[in-house]
C-alpha cells in the first residue's frame, strides 16, 4: 500500500521544491536557492503558511517589487550557469502581471525561473474576486494568461492532485538544456488551501544532473569537413559555452586549431580576455579585431549562440560570399538558423568531438598572424578611450576604465542603454561569469535587482553594478532589499540626464533630439534628481564624485567599507566609443519632410543591400 501524507496543495509545492537537489563540482546542493515572495491576495494564506513550514530548508526572501524580485531570481540562475534557480510567488493580479517583463527576459535568454502566482477561485463561488481580470467571452481567463506567451511551460492548478504532474513537468523544463526557460504554475487560491493525500515518494530527495547531448555522427562529419576546408575560420562563443561549463575545452580547442574566438554578450568571459586568441566582442558592439575577421571568415563555428542581430550585425557582418555557418547548439531552433549546418550537441561535448575528429588540423599561420595584429590594434584603441583625461564630463568608456582599474576582478552587472555596448567592447573579463549582462531582452531596471541575485549566487565574489540614470529611475527599490539583507554591492550610477543611448540612436537615424534627454522633453522645469539623497534614504552609503580620479578613490573606499555603496558621476550623453562596432538595422522612415531623415534613409537603403538573406 502506498504511504501517503495529507498536505495542502501549497504545502506540497513547498516540500517538493525543498527536496530538489543538484550536484556542482561533486557537492550536492539545493537546486532552488530560495523563493522570492511578495504576499498578497491569493498567496499569503496558503502559500505563505507553506513556505513558513520549510523556511529552514527553502529560504523565503522578501522584495519590494515583483518585477525586481523576478529579475533577482533570474540573475541568480544566470550567475549559477543555470545549475541552480529560484522561484517567485505573487498575488493574483498586479503582482502576477508585474512579473511578465521578467518572464519575457528569461524566455529570450533561456534562463530558468519558476513563477508561482496566485490565481482566481477554481470553484468560482465568490467570482469576481478582488484583482480578477474578467474576459467577457472566456470564463477560464485570468491575469496569469499574460504569462502564457512568455513561459516555456504554463499550467493552471484547479485541483490539488494536479500539482504532481505539473511540478514534474516544470522540473523537466527548468533543467533541460534546450527547453530551459521560465515556467508558470498558476495556483488557484482555494486549491492552494485544499488538502490531498500525496504519496510520500513524491517528496523524496531528487538529484538533477546536467544532460549532455552528444552529436549525431552525420552532422559531426559535415561540420568537420566544413572546418577542414576553411582558410579563414572563426568561432563565436555564446552563452551556451558558459552554461555547459565548456570554457577550458573552448580554450584547448582554439589553441589546438588556431581558430580566433569572438564573444557574444551572453558568451563574454567564456575565454579570458588576455587569451591571445580572444578577439573580444563581435557584431554591432564588436571590437575591430573581431569584426575584421568576421567580415573575411569563410567558416563561422557558432557555439551556444542564437545568432541574434547584434551578434551578426543584422546579418550584414559576414561579407565573404562563400561563408558557411556551423551552429553547435543544444536547441534545434538555434542550430538551424539562417541555413547553418546544424550540430545538435552540448557545447562541451560538441567541441570535444570536433577536436578529436580534426586531429592536428590548424588554420593557416597567416590567419593567426592577422588575428594577432588586429588584437594589438584594438587593445591600443581600447586603452585610449578608457584612459582618464581632463574633460568637463567623462564618457561612459572612461568610467568603465576607472571601474576596471579599481574593481577589475569583480563581477560587473549591467543591462540596457549605452553601457552594454561599451562594456561588451571594453570590459576585461578574465574568468567565466565575471561579465554579467542582460542584453537578450535589454531590460531597463534589471541592473540593481540583477546585482542582488548575482550576489546571492556568488557570495564570495565582489559585484559592481553599472547603471544609467534612466534605468535607475525605472527600478531601484531592490537597493533597499540589498541593504536589508546585509549584502555587499557597489553601484556606479552614470547620470547623463536622460536616455542618452536612445538619443544617440535618434540622432544617428536623422531624428531631431526629442523626448529623450531632459533638455529636449516637454517640461516646465529641468529635473535635478538627488540620486545621493535617494540612495542614502534607502540605507546605502552614497556619494557624488566630480571626475575620474575621484571615482577611483570612491570605489576603492567602497571596497574597503563593504555594504551597499552608490557612487554617482555625471557623464556626457553624446559621446560613445567610435572604434569597433558595426551597422545595425534600424529602419529609417521612407518619407519625411526633413532632409536629415531623407539622407539617412538613402544610407539605410545602401546598407541593407549587404544583408545575407535566408
Amino acid at each position: 500500500m502506498t504511504e501517503t501524507i495529507r498536505l495542502t496543495m501549497a504545502q506540497a509545492v513547498a516540500r517538493f521544491l525543498a527536496a530538489q537537489m543538484t550536484e556542482i563540482e561533486g557537492e550536492r546542493v539545493p537546486l532552488f536557492g530560495g523563493v522570492w515572495a511578495i504576499f498578497g491576495h491569493g498567496n499569503v494564506a496558503a502559500m505563505g503558511e507553506a513556505l513558513y513550514g520549510v523556511r529552514e530548508k527553502l529560504p523565503t526572501y522578501r522584495a519590494h517589487n515583483e518585477q525586481g524580485m523576478a529579475h533577482a531570481a533570474i540573475a541568480f540562475a544566470k550567475a549559477s550557469f543555470r545549475r541552480r534557480m529560484m522561484a517567485c510567488t505573487s498575488s493574483i493580479g498586479p503582482g502576477a502581471t508585474n512579473m511578465v517583463t521578467a518572464a519575457a527576459m528569461a524566455h529570450v535568454n533561456r534562463l530558468p525561473v519558476l513563477f508561482l502566482p496566485g490565481d482566481v477561485f477554481a470553484n468560482r463561488r465568490p467570482d469576481p474576486v478582488l484583482q480578477q481580470v474578467e474576459d467577457f467571452a472566456d470564463g477560464t481567463v485570468s491575469a496569469n494568461d499574460c504569462l502564457k506567451p512568455v513561459s516555456r511551460y504554463f499550467d493552471r492548478i484547479t485541483r490539488p492532485e494536479q500539482i504532481m504532474p505539473a511540478l514534474r513537468r516544470a522540473l523537466q523544463v527548468l533543467t533541460d538544456p534546450a527547453e530551459c526557460g521560465p515556467v508558470t504554475l498558476a495556483l488557484c487560491q482555494d486549491t492552494q488551501a485544499e488538502a490531498y493525500d500525496y504519496p510520500v515518494s513524491f517528496f523524496a530527495e531528487t538529484v538533477h544532473t546536467q544532460r549532455r547531448v552528444r552529436p549525431d555522427a552525420d552532422e559531426l562529419a559535415r561540420a568537420v569537413a566544413a572546418i577542414e576546408g576553411a582558410k579563414q575560420p572563426v568561432l563565436i562563443a555564446g552563452g551556451g559555452v558558459l552554461y555547459s561549463g565548456a570554457s577550458d575545452v573552448l580554450a584547448r580547442f582554439a589553441e589546438a586549431h588556431d581558430i580566433p574566438v569572438m564573444e557574444t554578450q551572453a558568451g563574454k568571459s567564456a575565454l579570458p580576455h588576455s587569451h591571445p586568441l580572444n578577439m573580444g566582442s563581435v557584431g554591432v558592439t564588436g571590437t575591430s579585431a573581431a569584426n575584421q575577421l568576421a567580415e573575411q571568415a569563410d567558416v563561422i563555428l557558432a557555439v551556444g549562440t542564437r545568432l541574434a542581430d547584434f551578434t551578426t550585425g543584422s546579418w550584414a557582418l559576414f561579407k565573404n560570399p562563400d561563408a558557411k555557418f556551423v551552429a553547435l547548439n543544444v536547441a534545434a531552433i538555434d542550430a538551424g538558423k539562417h541555413g547553418a549546418m546544424p550540430l545538435l550537441a552540448d557545447a562541451r561535448v560538441g567541441l570535444e568531438a570536433l577536436g578529436d575528429r580534426l586531429g592536428p588540423w590548424r588554420a593557416p599561420q597567416s590567419w593567426r598572424d592577422a588575428a594577432n595584429e588586429g588584437k594589438r590594434g584594438w587593445l591600443d584603441a581600447a586603452d585610449a578611450v578608457t584612459a582618464a583625461t581632463n574633460v568637463p564630463l567623462p564618457s561612459d568608456a572612461q568610467v568603465i576604465g576607472a571601474t576596471q582599474r579599481t574593481m577589475g576582478d569583480a563581477i560587473v552587472v549591467c543591462a540596457a542603454g549605452g553601457l552594454p555596448g561599451e562594456l561588451h567592447k571594453l570590459w576585461k573579463a578574465e574568468s567565466p561569469g565575471r561579465y554579467h549582462l542582460e542584453y537578450g531582452f535589454s531590460t531597463m531596471g534589471y541592473e540593481i535587482a540583477g546585482g542582488l541575485g548575482v550576489r546571492l549566487a556568488r557570495p564570495d565574489d565582489e559585484v559592481v553594478v553599472m547603471v544609467g540614470d534612466g534605468s535607475y529611475m525605472m527600478a531601484n527599490s531592490e537597493l533597499s532589499t540589498a541593504v536589508m539583507m546585509g549584502l555587499a554591492l557597489t553601484i556606479v550610477l552614470l547620470d547623463n540626464r536622460g536616455f542618452g543611448c536612445i538619443n544617440r540612436l535618434q540622432m544617428a537615424t536623422g531624428g531631431k533630439n526629442f523626448n529623450n534627454l531632459f533638455e529636449d522633453v516637454h517640461r516646465e522645469a529641468m529635473p535635478d534628481i538627488d540620486f545621493v539623497g535617494h540612495a542614502g534614504a534607502m540605507g546605502a552609503h552614497a556619494q557624488k564624485v566630480g571626475g575620474i580620479a575621484e571615482l577611483e578613490t570612491a570605489l576603492a573606499e567602497a571596497r574597503a567599507r563593504g555594504g551597499v555603496n552608490v557612487v554617482v558621476i555625471d557623464t556626457d550623453p553624446l559621446v560613445a566609443t567610435e572604434a569597433g562596432g558595426h551597422w545595425w538595422d534600424v529602419a529609417v522612415p521612407e518619407v519625411s519632410e526633413r532632409a536629415d531623415v531623407r539622407a539617412k534613409r538613402a544610407e539605410y537603403e545602401d546598407k541593407i543591400k549587404g544583408q545575407r538573406i535566408g
